[in-house]
């Protein structure tokens, strides 16, 4: 892979992580439209360097958070930290049975499906317009509330299923406080992404060898400045009921991709 297609590559990992547009449809939309035959080994590497890029970026601008939060846990009291923390715990059960259970087929489905991408970023559009209607409250996640959100999570697994669109409409839909439902979201997706970066590092399909450096060091850089800034500029957006914009791109996009896919 060259250096401009990570960077790109980073690019695009770092907005879509956080804007609710589906990081891993629009990753293989870039790879299809870029014509990216890097083999699977190499492919791999970078989507793992990538994503550790964003987890860490999702670290860096809720360290705060993460702080208060392991240090109510060590206060080992019934109190909003171990709360909170449990909530987390619930919301990773469902993505993480579907990963374990169903993991063959999720690779398959990160196979070049431009169409299922596009339809999947449709169905995307649909629902973050449903939520940017819904009425703000200043409600709180509940225990249910949180396995639902998890639910949502495991299903936006399928390439073009925005997570954090899925994850924080839901939330909106439920009524949750919108500020809440952000940082909720991008909160319970942490643990996830490094457990999935050890589950790769360990397969397989993972290589060091032949390893183009530069590039990886280049999208590495590019996802997490980017990374840095979607996540903030959406915690604005959402507080500010602006998820309608997003759902039009969704719908041009998925448009796009199975126009694009009809007449390849």
């Amino acid at each position: 892979m060259d250096t401009l297609s990570a960077i790109i590559l980073g690019i695009i990992q770092g907005l879509t992580e956080f804007l609710p547009v589906s990081s891993s449809g629009h990753l293989e939309l870039a790879k299809a439209f870029l014509g990216n035959e890097a083999i699977p080994k190499e492919s791999m590497l970078m989507t793992v360097v990538l994503h550790f890029a964003t987890a860490l970026s999702t670290v860096v601008i809720f360290r705060k958070d993460l702080f208060q939060i392991f240090k109510g846990l060590f206060a080992f009291k019934w109190n909003e930290e171990l709360q909170f923390s449990i909530k987390i715990i619930i919301s990773m059960i469902p993505a993480a049975i579907v990963g374990v259970l169903f993991d063959d087929i999720i690779e398959s489905f990160f196979n070049g499906q431009i169409l299922l991408v596009g339809t999947m970023l449709i169905l995307t559009g649909g629902l973050l317009f449903l939520a940017d209607r819904a009425k703000n409250t200043n409600k709180d996640v509940s225990y249910i509330g949180a396995l639902i959100i998890g639910i949502s999570q495991a299903i936006a697994i399928l390439p073009g299923i925005s997570r954090s669109g899925a994850t924080i409409s839901t939330s909106v839909l439920m009524g949750i406080d919108r500020e809440k439902a952000a940082r909720f979201s991008f909160l319970m997706v942490v643990p996830l992404i490094f457990g999935k970066i050890a589950k790769d590092v360990l397969s397989d399909d993972f290589s060091l060898t032949n390893v183009n450096t530069a590039a990886l060091s280049i999208g590495f850089i590019a996802a997490f400045v980017t990374g840095l800034f979607a996540c903030t500029w959406m915690i604005s957006l959402v507080k500010k009921s602006k998820l309608a914009y997003f759902s039009f791109y969704c719908f041009i996009a998925g448009i796009t991709a199975i126009i694009w896919q009809f007449n390849a």
